[in-house]
């Protein structure tokens, strides 16, 4: 019988956060260890923990197994001892975890006479390793105690460490076919995943693919806690994506169409695969959408995996008990609103069953609510919430620098001639030109997937770009539906002939069909129905063949579609799903469809394009009828239809002054929002909300103005600097902080000259998100407060902040690297705000204070 029990810190660190609450905020000082626990009393919770423990404990030692029950009742007595044994956070750190363990046990009376010897024995070793672990939690929820206590901060990370040595060592080797056939899939992973393509666009001499390693481009994912209230207290930390993974067991990352979630998917699968850390299972939704989450033994089979029949039985279940199973849920938005509940339901199961599981699920920003994924307060079923940041003009600079080398690398395998070469550099200058300058380009560049469209955009035109949403999407479509086989001398490839336009309209029937049965793919039987329920209706298109060919002409020919294990077909992106449904839509003359889903989420993008879409007569009708009243809806869906009805006008080309005035009228009283959420929201529905809001000058209420800060920093249009210059010389900490937050939604230098030259810099954190908002800010004269938002290297805060005025510097943003000992060269900073959500940082100069 062992006298130590290891138990592994990526296994018992779970079990045992679910024993506390989540704090609302980092403590500032020792806090009464019986004030954290998450229950009032005697909790099943409690003894559930308890039995994961003992059985997590009794895979790796030799164990009583025959008394396995009695000591998980007496470990579940004990642990319940944590609300009763009244001693301080700091208190039990000094203990350790043998004096700490022997505290708890001392009062549960006549627990050592219910276990013989050897379960007694079991249950007190197991304790100790439990109280390690309860003591490590502890230390890393509390900044003061890692400050106060550096030395038993170190002692218990090392004992945890051992721990987790001796748990490897002892962990039974796996069976021989398990090696071999995890050796294959991890190759399998990488090969799969390891290439990065943008949504099908290619060209003559230009690459359709790029290696995901080379051409990676690591995105920001934000977390936001506290409000913004009176003082400004809202906290935005910044992290970078593709390390939510290190720092949280399990993340829900939002992030709207092209943002770069299932980019972050393969990166994170790819690193996985190579690293040999986890095994990665790649789980996109729209794979089992109806059928509902699989079971383990069912993953490989669900999403059509290629190496589905050879995994050795129960190979799945085997990896996720040993804790090294990563997965990587895709697109919860993917599934029908009304299935959504019950896959939640069993992942949240599978995970309570496999407590050392990592898992990321990833979603539109409004397909699920805030919380969707909480475990009624468990924290190891509680999932920290991400959304993917908006790409900086950083990033999108070095999107455009990398797609133009990977077009000049395809270059020179083809090599071409200086001309060539010339001209591609030409046009890489130009576009970085013009997202610079240009507003509406400026927007529409901010997600891996619209950068990616207009750079071949760019490229195929040669320089000259379309402005707008729907005109770059017309030219993407003309560009892929048209001239892309031509131009890449593609001509004979299948003898089906089809005009643009036929083209079109067919694939639009396969997007309203997903629209309609609220799907994000096809059977390829189904799409070949469909297609042949059309043909008849279509002379040109039904003369080069029936529905089986011109479905395989689409698949192949369009770069559209994509075929999914030979069994399914989707769209290359959302993006062009919607935006074709819409045309259909608009076609058909099915606007009462559309005002009857006006009130749901998802069909956001659709009712906006058929809008762009529709003639003016049309157009005016659907308004009037989105403004009409809606008896069967609740008050919030009629809002949300009539705010879409606003957020319609920026994208019609021609409409009746008279409806205009209408949708004025009607949506005028609905942005007075009463609350901070509200407030916000109010910034998708565009440009249209500035004229609906009230004056500033005349709204004396500090409150007030804070919601009108929030709703109007969020109005992606640079007519929003006008209004916001009329809230800058307000006083109110809130509304200054939230002035200074917005800037980067809007041109830097304007925004700068206009809005942050005029805060008043008493106690102001100004932040600054990328290297041209701190280049800005050292041409102001730099500021006292800098609040680093946005994740920069330290050559680059050395050359940006002036070192003779920084006395206060706020790290709300991870860095490369947590050495911080280039702060030496700022002789006037004495604080350093580093939010805890951070990683450490390390070799602080001497004189600067540490806060939270």
């Amino acid at each position: 019988m062992d006298t130590v029990v290891h138990t592994p810190s990526d296994l018992a660190a779970p079990l045992v956060r679910r024993l506390f609450r989540v704090p609302e905020r980092p403590p500032s000082g020792p806090e009464p260890v019986p004030s954290l626990t998450a229950w009032q009393g005697p909790a099943d919770d409690v003894h559930r923990t308890a039995a994961d423990l003992v059985h997590l404990a009794a895979e790796r030692h030799a164990a009583p197994t025959a008394e396995l029950a009695p000591v998980v009742d007496v470990l579940a007595r004990t642990l319940l001892a944590i609300a009763q044994v009244d001693v301080t956070d700091a208190d039990a750190v000094r203990m350790g975890p043998q004096d700490y363990a022997r505290r708890l046990r001392g009062a549960v009376q006549g627990a050592d006479r219910e276990l013989s010897p050897e379960a007694a024995w079991f249950h007190d070793a197991l304790l100790v390793s439990v109280c390690l672990h309860v003591l490590h939690h502890l230390m890393r929820r509390s900044p003061y105690l890692q400050q106060r206590l550096p030395g038993r901060a170190g002692r218990i990370a090392q004992l945890v460490d051992l721990g987790d040595a001796e748990a490897a060592a002892r962990q039974p080797e796996r069976p021989a076919e398990d090696a071999a056939f995890e050796a294959e899939y991890a190759a399998w992973v990488a090969r799969r995943f390891g290439w990065l393509t943008i949504v099908g666009v290619d060209f003559p001499n230009a690459p359709d693919r790029w290696p995901l390693e080379e051409t990676y481009l690591s995105l920001e994912a934000e977390e936001r806690s506290g409000a913004a209230g009176v003082t400004g207290d809202e906290q935005r930390t910044v992290l970078l994506a593709d390390r939510a993974l290190e720092d949280h067991e399990r993340v829900l990352l939002r992030g709207g169409a092209g943002s770069g979630k299932t980019t972050l998917v393969q990166w994170l699968a790819v690193a996985a695969a190579r690293e040999g850390s986890r095994v990665p299972f790649v789980l996109p939704v729209r794979r089992f959408a109806r059928e509902g989450f699989p079971a383990p033994d069912d993953f490989l089979h669900a999403v059509r995996h290629p190496l589905a029949d050879r995994a050795p039985e129960g190979w799945v279940v085997r990896t996720l008990l040993s804790g090294r199973a990563l997965l990587l849920v895709d697109g919860i938005d993917e599934a029908p609103e009304k299935a959504r509940g019950e896959l939640r339901d069993r992942l949240r199961r599978l995970l309570r069953v496999f407590s050392g599981t990592g898992c990321l699920v990833t979603s539109r920003p409004s397909a699920v609510s805030e919380g969707w994924l909480s475990g009624g307060g468990l924290a190891e079923e509680d999932f920290v919430e991400l959304s993917l940041a908006p790409m900086s003009r950083d990033q999108v600079t070095r999107f455009v620098r990398d797609w133009h080398s990977a077009a000049r690398l395809d270059e020179q395998s083809r090599t071409p001639g200086p001309r060539e070469r010339a001209t591609l550099d030409e046009y890489e200058q130009r576009l970085l030109h013009s997202v610079r300058i240009y507003r509406e380009l400026r927007q529409l560049a901010t997600n891996p997937l619209m950068c990616g469209l207009i750079c071949a955009l760019n490229r195929d035109r040669s320089g000259s770009l379309p402005s707008g949403r729907k005109e770059l999407y017309d030219a993407a479509l003309e560009m892929l539906l048209q001239r892309r086989d031509p131009e890449r001398d593609v001509l004979y490839a299948d003898d089906v002939r089809l005009q643009q336009s036929t083209r079109e309209r067919l694939l639009q029937k396969l997007a309203h069909a997903m629209l309609e049965e609220d799907a994000s793919e096809l059977t390829a039987e189904r799409a070949v129905g469909i297609l042949d329920a059309a043909l008849p209706a279509m002379p040109a298109a039904r003369a080069q063949g029936d529905g089986e060919k011109i479905f395989r002409h689409l698949l192949h020919r369009t770069g559209l579609l994509r075929e999914r294990s030979g069994e399914s077909v989707d769209f290359v992106h959302r993006t062009f799903q919607d935006y074709l449904a819409a045309k259909e839509i608009v076609a058909r003359g099915r606007f009462p469809t559309l005002v009857d889903h006006a009130h749901r989420p998802e069909w956001e993008e659709v009712i906006r394009m058929a809008a762009a879409h529709a003639r003016p007569e049309e157009c005016a009708e659907f308004l009037e009828r989105l403004l009409a009243p809606a008896p069967g809806l609740r008050r919030p869906q009629v809002n949300h239809r009539r705010l879409m009805a606003a957020a319609c006008l920026d994208h019609v080309t021609e409409l009746d002054p008279a409806v205009q005035q209408l949708v004025h009228d009607r949506t005028k009283n609905l942005v007075r929002p009463t609350t901070e959420l509200a407030a916000r929201g109010l910034g998708w529905v565009g440009p249209i909300v500035l004229e609906l809001l009230p004056d500033p000058g005349q709204v004396p209420d500090d409150r007030q103005a804070l919601l009108l800060a929030l709703t109007a920093t969020r109005v992606e249009d640079d007519a929003a600097i006008d209004y916001l210059a009329r809230l800058r010389s307000r006083s109110a900490p809130a509304v200054r902080a939230e002035l200074a937050r917005g800037w980067r939604n809007f041109d830097t230098e304007r925004y700068a000259q206009e809005i942050i030259a005029h805060l008043d810099p008493d106690g102001l954190y100004f932040p600054v998100a990328d290297t041209a908002e701190l280049a800005a800010l050292r041409e102001l004269g730099g500021r006292p407060r800098v609040q680093v938002a946005g994740v920069m290297r330290a050559e680059e805060l050395t050359a940006g902040l002036r070192a003779d005025g920084l006395t206060h510097l706020w790290l709300n943003a991870e860095l490369p690297d947590t050495d911080v000992s280039w702060l030496s060269r700022f002789p006037r900073l004495r604080v350093l705000r580093v939010n805890p959500r951070l990683p450490r940082v390390r070799n602080v100069p001497e004189g600067v204070e540490i806060t939270a």
